[in-house]
């Protein structure tokens, strides 16, 4: 009934209690066992929406003229569902005039960040001090982060690693080096930067 929604405050919710038999069952409910049982109902709810896939950033948007972002489209639904992981590698000078060059974990952004403005040219792609690696070449500033995809190994011979954390793969960002198991390494022609290069690595899960 309309008084039953009131208390309720959500009318999908107040239909899913009824579905539940919780109202003309004859059966009265103490304060506590109907708050317990709303609370549960609206959990239930909540996974439901945050299984629901998310549309994609890229989605509806025209990057044709763009080989950099038609990359990146080309790739969001497979980064999304965790089949295919994608470094970005950007040098080019940010808003300062400073050249600065970094490698993003997209998937990571793609959780993070609203890439919308990115795919609509609103917003310039740039490594930030909170992506996976950074560097300022002016200010000499340098900084590197783990993300839930990957493990930075920057102490090494080899140069800057990344391990997958989920196969336990390494990709070897060294452009003189082969990028490691299951990773390819594409250098994208675009004018839109000074250098871009993705790193792709299919993910299989260790077992």
């Amino acid at each position: 009934s309309a008084t039953d929604i009131y208390y309720l405050e959500d009318e999908d919710l107040a239909r899913q209690l009824v579905e539940l038999g919780y109202r003309g069952s004859g059966e009265t409910l103490k304060r506590e066992e109907f708050e317990a049982r709303k609370r549960a109902a609206e959990q239930a709810r909540l996974s439901k929406l945050r299984a629901a896939p998310k549309a994609l950033a890229s989605a509806g948007k025209d990057v044709s003229a763009s080989p950099f972002l038609s990359a990146l489209a080309e790739r969001e639904e497979m980064v999304r569902n965790g089949k295919l992981t994608t470094i970005i590698f950007i040098r080019d000078r940010n808003a300062k005039g400073q050249e600065v060059s970094g490698y993003i974990d997209f998937a990571h952004r793609l959780k993070a960040e609203n890439l919308e403005p990115y795919f609509e040219k609103k917003r310039r792609l740039l490594p930030k001090p909170s992506d996976l690696s950074f560097y300022n070449w002016e200010t000499q500033t340098s900084t590197s982060n783990h993300t839930p995809n990957f493990q930075v190994i920057a102490d090494n011979e080899s140069g800057l690693l990344f391990k997958n954390k989920r196969d336990r793969k390494v990709i070897n960002v060294d452009p003189k080096a082969k990028p490691g198991d299951n990773s390819r390494r594409i250098e994208v022609a675009t004018k839109e930067y000074v250098q871009v290069v993705l790193y792709d690595h299919v993910t299989r899960r260790k077992t």
